[in-house]
């Protein structure tokens, strides 16, 4: 079908003249002259073959047909850019940071994230890790991992997985001390995280054996070197259920009760609310329910 367009400069003059109500402003937008910017208004004018601006001395004003114009026109014109955009993005990699806590990122994350490379091989994720509050933390991110929910002014907070705690250990250790009931941890090794201090004690409580004294206990820096240390048989562990079910899928780990399993915050993907529509930032959070 052929289209009767006008002039794409005198479009582009009009609506940069209408949006700034200014041939001078336009003019130094465009880097043009004023008589280049009123020539090009003069010409659609005609082209249309009604007036677009009022010109009042040294100002113009649209008029009520003019105003209509810029509306219609504008919107095109932004259609055009953003299509532009993309066609020129077609093929390049898109850098997507991503900013997690250290447990979920490597014994939840990575193990994913090559499925979501392979379905967009166009995004390139760069993981850091980080225990900090949002609001403490300096580097810039386009999707942070929390728990939650929590509100953060200027983010949107998207949930996507749920989260429980349970002791966990290895099958080795459990062949050679058997845990029967929640009494017999006191024949075990405890292992504890210095992040999460109060863990263990709220399960013990839960578990109906709050005064129990393990055979020993074993603190480390960080959640996820207390699962490495039950992996090892070092003792047993608090495990947050979802970073540890892919161990105790393939037999690494094992739950040694079916409970209770200790609430605990959901996982949340938090995006800066000037991100929230950017496409690769999209295709990752809608990813992540997912993956599990």
């Amino acid at each position: 079908m052929h289209r009767r367009l006008p002039p794409l400069n005198a479009l582009k003059a009009f609506e940069a003249a209408g949006r700034h109500q200014s041939f001078t402003l336009a003019a130094a937008e465009l880097c043009v002259t004023h008589g280049a910017v009123s020539r090009h208004v003069q010409a659609l004018d005609a082209w249309l073959g009604a007036p677009l601006f009022e010109r009042h001395n040294r100002r113009v004003v649209l008029t009520e047909a003019g105003r209509a114009y810029l509306a219609e026109i504008g919107a095109a014109l932004d259609r055009v850019a953003l299509a532009s955009a993309r066609q020129i993005g077609r093929g390049q990699t898109r850098v997507l940071h991503v900013n997690a806590l250290a447990t979920f990122t490597l014994r939840w994350l990575i193990p994913r994230l090559s499925a979501f490379q392979r379905a967009n091989p166009a995004i390139e994720v760069r993981l850091t890790t980080s225990n900090v509050p949002l609001a403490h933390l300096a580097e810039p991110f386009d999707v942070a991992i929390r728990g939650g929910p929590d509100a953060y002014p200027g983010h949107v907070a998207i949930a996507f997985l749920p989260e429980g705690r349970i002791p966990v250990c290895s099958p080795g250790l459990l062949r050679r001390l058997p845990l029967r009931a929640p009494a017999d941890l006191a024949q075990h090794t405890l292992l504890n995280a210095a992040t999460l201090p109060e863990v263990w004690p709220h399960w013990l409580q839960a578990a109906g054996v709050p005064n129990l004294r393990p055979q020993r206990s074993v603190t480390l820096e960080h959640f996820y070197l207390t699962l490495q240390a039950a992996l090892d048989g070092l003792g047993v562990a608090m495990g947050p259920e979802r970073p540890i079910a892919d161990d105790v899928a393939a037999g690494r780990l094992t739950l040694p009760f079916s409970g209770p399993a200790l609430p605990a915050r959901s996982y949340h993907a938090y995006v800066p609310e000037a991100r929230a529509e950017d496409p690769a930032v999209r295709a990752f959070c809608d990813w992540l329910p997912t993956a599990a």
